[in-house]
């Protein structure tokens, strides 16, 4: 036997909490407080930004669909100016989908800016008329517009066929 004794067994065969206990390897750690509340911070940030850029990007889609309806119920009623029945100068406007798109339609004899020429004007000659569409849609004072402007010539009568 050696000399040295061993320590005794408590009675009852158990042994105190922490006698003789091995320091918890790496693996055995679990993740401290700060690190999970890190993580959490970092989520939910990574989150918001998905989330503002989805909806800023449903957004975008929407405006571009709302715009090229716009676009083609305008070049639609464009096409129309004046085809089946005489155009007059004046205004008139309607509005497509339920009131959704409302337009403006304005047909204007064209004024030449430039100095008119001393030469004599034959009254039988093409006359040109401005014709200007707005079509407007959206909610209150955030409402989207679109201008088309264009010329068109007409016989020198009374009524003016497109």
């Amino acid at each position: 036997m050696s000399a040295r004794a061993r320590p005794a067994a408590p009675a009852g065969g158990l042994r105190r909490p922490g006698a003789l206990r091995r320091p918890p390897s790496s693996r055995e750690r679990g993740y401290t407080l700060l690190e999970v509340i890190v993580a959490f911070a970092l989520l939910a940030m990574a989150m918001t930004l998905l989330l503002g850029t989805l909806s800023g990007a449903t957004r975008q889609v929407r405006w571009s669909s709302d715009a090229g309806r716009a676009a083609l119920y305008a070049q639609s009623l464009m096409d129309q100016v004046g085809v089946g029945q005489p155009l007059k100068p004046g205004q008139r406007s309607g509005e497509f989908e339920n009131g959704r798109y409302r337009w403006t339609l304005g047909v204007a004899q064209w004024r030449d800016p430039a100095p008119a020429s001393s030469q004599p004007v034959d009254p039988n000659a093409l006359r040109l008329f401005e014709v200007q569409l707005a079509v407007e849609w959206g909610e209150g004072g955030g409402g989207r517009r679109l201008l088309l402007r264009t010329l068109r010539s007409a016989a020198a009568s009374n009524e003016v066929q497109f």
